[in-house]
């Protein structure tokens, strides 16, 4: 007698996650884009906000914003009185990429939207910048100081020629006089460029010798780590290699006199004239900022006035929420497009809080420190930091005051599920964590906080507004719940409107617009998940693709770096000229590890259980640290090239790396593994 076999049952639907974290009604009812939302449904056409579900409104807010562009950057320009000098013909002229112009005929000035708060005699007095170093002591410079020294730097830089366009560098820490500096060239039209003073001359001149600044800002040194750096000799270097300039400022950050010839800092600041700004076109230059530059010559990328201002202002204002009463820090430097956005907390009325200093500093939690002492309500870091706290058994919500934190943000490398718990754990339960991912490209983010939407562990809460944020299969096809291409598919503000010498923008379109033409294509592998979050699975550029299956490095990265032993990693994947594919592992030990059997074993089982048993290793080698870029992005490319056998000085441009040295240790390796083959 025989049976039929039962027909196998089918298999339980995936559970759908649970929120980390979801924000109460009211905080939801008092968010600026709830306010602006609604504003937006009766002045601009926009859909009505599903009151009981915040997730819906949102959605359909993005999909008005993204299918109606024009409408969309034109309200929030309403939204929060951008004061045109001149009126505009329309909000988007030529929706097309690139060379999408938006806001043709009208006027503005960045500097001018950044101090208006000086002009309401109830917050004149109030800080606008906070600033501390290692010592911890805290400086202010109010709203009527800020703008008295802007105006006075702006009338300085006048009498020295410097005209609307005229290019204007910084070789300067996250200082006070850095932001006003930014501003005050602002204020006059002109075009602005730092860099931060751990760059050696090399990097600095790589940059700035590009675009031939006539006015170059500089410190004599900086402190960081509980040393001093001197840096006089450097900026003797700039000038020399700098031809172009008319004038050098000094700024005695460690009591050093001004060199021969250069203007004092003080001197230039100490006026108290009237403010004048210079309006300018919307497409205007307002910044250069430059890429890593880790194969070649940096890309100076030029950012606009008015496509900054609009960007700046939505990001700051509706999507982290700031405001009059906020207080924002970010760790960054002068050298990281982060600076950039950090000052541009002032056009939503916040006070910016400045940190020169290490991160790490006397202690891990340097940063929990800063933000205890300064009151802060939105703590920008870095995922590296989060997972460096959390490794080293830092404490902050138990051990530092931080009632007034309501969001972490973090960027820089996708934070990883357990930098999530943490926070959640470390921090405080009641905590909005906004992972954020954009790039220097467009200084600003294509998806990230949302303060009315919930927290889901490992995933940005939503795309951005006015960013038809896509993930594209090979094919150009949108896909969802699958790891594609991130590409943007309608014009942002802040795209470039060019880079610097290249006038026919053949290098700005290669970047950017070669795969698919017409779209946006950033380099990053992505998910778009059916419920609308995102996930960042790392550089398209340095994909792991083992027998036709891709994997993001980010994703190894986050199984890898879990292990108390590791303290960073590295993961590299060769084709071989036989049709092999050779994929190590570079691990950077704990204090006291040793990579063992047992170790590589727990490795391997942890890739091969969490991620793929495609992408476990072919070795693991231990490694005296891992390179990165300036901005401290772990350098994935050049070292493959290395591995491949091209020559170091051909891989990577020395001027971009941290430590040149470690480098040279995968210099030697590849040597020894003749250009890359396998043992």
């Amino acid at each position: 007698m025989t049976t039929t076999p039962e027909p196998a049952s089918a298999p339980e639907p995936a559970a759908e996650p649970r929120p980390l974290w979801s924000p109460g009604p009211e905080r939801v009812a008092r968010a600026q884009v709830t306010r602006f939302h609604d504003w937006a449904a009766e002045r601009h056409g926009a859909p009505a906000r599903d009151t009981g579900d915040p997730l819906a409104a949102y959605t359909a807010l993005h999909g008005w914003s993204v299918h109606d562009p024009e409408t969309f950057w034109r309200a929030v320009a309403e939204w929060f009185d951008v004061r045109f000098a001149t009126p505009y013909s329309r909000a988007l002229a030529d929706p097309g990429m690139p060379g999408a112009r938006w806001f043709p005929g009208a006027t503005l000035n960045y500097a001018e939207h950044a101090l208006r708060p000086a002009l309401d005699p109830a917050r004149a007095g109030t800080p606008a910048l906070l600033h501390l170093d290692e010592s911890l002591e805290i400086g202010t410079v109010t709203w009527a100081e800020l703008s008295r020294q802007v105006a006075s730097l702006a009338a300085a830089l006048r009498r020295l020629g410097v005209a609307p366009g005229d290019r204007v560098s910084g070789y300067l820490p996250n200082i006070p006089q850095a932001a006003v500096a930014l501003l005050a060239t602002a204020a006059v039209g002109a075009v602005w460029t730092s860099c931060a003073p751990d760059f050696g001359a090399r990097s600095v001149l790589d940059r700035f010798q590009q675009v031939e600044p006539v006015v170059l800002f500089t410190v004599d040194g900086y402190r960081y780590g509980g040393k001093t750096h001197d840096r006089t000799a450097t900026v003797a270097e700039l000038r020399a290699g700098l031809p172009s300039l008319r004038a050098t400022v000094h700024i005695p950050l460690l009591g050093t006199a001004a060199p021969e010839d250069a203007l004092d800092w003080e001197g230039l600041t100490a006026d108290a004239p009237e403010p004048a700004y210079a309006h300018v076109p919307f497409d205007h230059p307002l910044w250069v900022l430059y890429s890593s530059g880790t194969t070649g010559l940096p890309k100076a990328i030029v950012q606009s006035q008015g496509g900054i201002l609009l960007e700046h202002l939505k990001q700051t204002g509706l999507h982290l929420d700031l405001g009059p009463g906020a207080r924002f820090f970010w760790y960054t430097s002068t050298g990281w497009m982060m600076w950039n956005f950090l000052v541009s907390g002032l056009l939503a009325g916040a006070t910016v809080v400045l940190y020169d200093g290490s991160p790490g500093h006397p202690t891990v939690d340097a940063q929990w420190q800063v933000a205890e002492r300064t009151g802060t309500t939105v703590f920008g870091t870095s995922a590296a930091y989060v997972i460096a706290c959390r490794k080293t058994g830092v404490h902050p919500g138990r051990d530092h005051d931080l009632s007034a934190v309501t969001c972490v943000a973090t960027t820089g490398s996708p934070l990883p599920p357990d930098g999530f718990r943490w926070l959640h754990d470390e921090v405080k339960e009641d905590l909005w964590i906004a992972s954020v991912s954009g790039g220097t490209d467009v200084c600003s983010c294509f998806a990230g906080g949302v303060p009315t939407l919930p927290v889901y562990i490992g995933e940005l809460q939503a795309p951005c507004l006015g960013t038809d944020l896509q993930a594209w299969d090979a094919q150009g096809r949108p896909v969802v719940d699958e790891v594609g291409e991130l590409v943007v598919t309608n014009p942002m503000p802040s795209m470039p409107i060019g880079f610097w010498n290249d006038p026919d923008g053949v290098r700005y379109r290669e970047s950017y617009f070669e795969m698919f033409p017409g779209v946006w294509r950033h380099g990053d592998w992505i998910t778009l998940t059916s419920r609308g979050t995102v996930v960042i699975h790392g550089r398209s550029d340095s994909t792991l693709n083992r027998q036709g299956v891709r994997m993001g490095s980010a994703d190894i990265y986050e199984v890898v770096e879990r292990l108390p032993e590791i303290r960073e990693s590295l993961v590299i994947g060769i084709e071989l000229a036989d049709g092999g594919y050779w994929m190590p592992l570079f691990v950077q030990l704990a204090d006291g590890a040793r990579l063992d059997e047992a170790l590589i074993d727990r490795i391997r089982t942890a890739i091969r259980a969490e991620l793929s048993p495609r992408h476990v290793p072919d070795e693991v080698i231990a490694v005296p640290g891992v390179p990165h870029t300036l901005t401290g992005k772990r350098i994935e490319v050049p070292v493959k090239r290395l591995l491949q056998g091209t020559a170091l000085d051909k891989a990577v441009n020395p001027g971009s790396v941290d430590d040149l040295g470690v480098l040279r240790f995968y210099e030697r390796l590849a040597a020894e593994r003749s250009g890359g083959g396998r043992p």
